[in-house]
């Protein structure tokens, strides 16, 4: 796949594409599928109960693929019943200033607008389909499935990316060596927006056996498909934390990662994450991979901790302590 076409420069997701025929496609993907890999590589999805539709470029026989100097960056939405957001979302992968960027969005059989919110952008998504499945993490497995770029990211269906991240991703040089990325984000809430730096990298140089907690938010995790096709895709045994375990098992297999520059995007606070629930699950993970007891209990009684004054204390009494102990500050909308 070498014959570009520029089907739209508007879109990041339209300047380079490749029409061939899908078995083209699918005879490069096994020449390079090795023995020891955890999963295959596929073009679409086998049918899966409740389809409500199935669509995108890849219908249409437009691929993509990576250069030496455009690697092919993935971006992964999965989605539920997200019209409040879902086109914030979509609009931010799409308006990229980065050129080789694949998207693919995972509906879980939606029952509000978020179908029509796909539809209207299906001549900018690679590959979406909608149907039920079993969870966020069943939805975002099929999406790695999908992957076919050299780097693969997630960005949730209330979530959005500043437009120069994928371009500063895109631009690193093939000799700077790295399997995965750290990035600082800002998180919003309904009234402020708090400006976070999330990322913990000394733990990942100088604790070379395990770590805590994520060293940085999902929107600033993107990794090579090799690295998942060595360590699997997310663990659905899992129900809320299973990102922290895959990223766990991504650092236990290379520590060769950089540090993104520039803000990745905007988290939107909600759902369960930050919960006495997650750190529950934190804990279960943490046991899987042999962290003793005692190391287990310092870490997370004091992250409960944080979440029970977080969610109890007077609001200004929350922002006096983020701001001064914390490792963001806020900032007003």
């Amino acid at each position: 796949m070498t014959d570009w076409i520029g089907l739209d420069p508007e879109y990041s997701t339209t300047r380079r594409v490749c029409n061939v025929a899908p078995e083209v496609v699918e005879a490069e993907l096994k020449a390079v599928q090795k023995s020891e890999d955890q999963f295959e590589t596929i073009l679409s999805l086998p049918e899966g109960e409740g389809r409500k539709g199935e669509g995108g470029l890849r219908s249409k026989g437009y691929y993509k693929t990576s250069t030496d100097d455009n690697p092919l960056i993935t971006v992964i939405t999965v989605v539920y019943n997200g019209e409040q957001h879902l086109e914030e979302t979509i609009l931010s992968v799409i308006n990229q200033t980065y050129d080789n960027v694949e998207y693919i969005i995972i509906d879980g059989g939606s029952i509000d607008g978020t179908l029509n919110i796909i539809q209207k952008y299906e001549h900018a998504i690679d590959y979406w389909v909608s149907e039920k499945d079993k969870g966020i993490y069943y939805a975002m497995n099929k999406g790695i499935d999908l992957a076919m770029g050299e780097f693969v990211g997630f960005v949730n269906s209330d979530d959005f990316l500043y437009e120069e991240i994928l371009s500063e991703l895109g631009s690193m040089k093939k000799s700077d060596k790295f399997d995965f990325t750290l990035g600082d984000v800002d998180i919003y809430s309904q009234c402020s927006k708090y400006q976070e730096t999330n990322i913990h990298s000394d733990e990942l140089i100088l604790n070379k056996k395990y770590i805590f907690h994520m060293p940085t938010h999902h929107l600033g995790f993107y990794v090579r498909k090799i690295i998942l096709k060595k360590v699997g895709k997310f663990n659905t045994d899992y129900k809320l934390r299973a990102d922290f375990d895959l990223l766990s098992r991504v650092i236990d297999s290379t520590k060769s990662f950089l540090i993104l520059k520039n803000r990745v995007g905007g988290f939107r606070l909600g759902g369960v994450s930050g919960s006495y629930a997650t750190f529950i699950e934190n804990n279960k993970i943490l046991k899987n991979r042999n962290v003793g007891i005692f190391r287990r209990a310092l870490n997370i009684i004091p992250s409960m901790l944080k979440i029970f004054i977080v969610g109890n204390a007077p609001k200004p009494i929350v922002r006096w302590l983020r701001n001064k102990f914390g490792s963001g500050r806020y900032i007003a909308k």
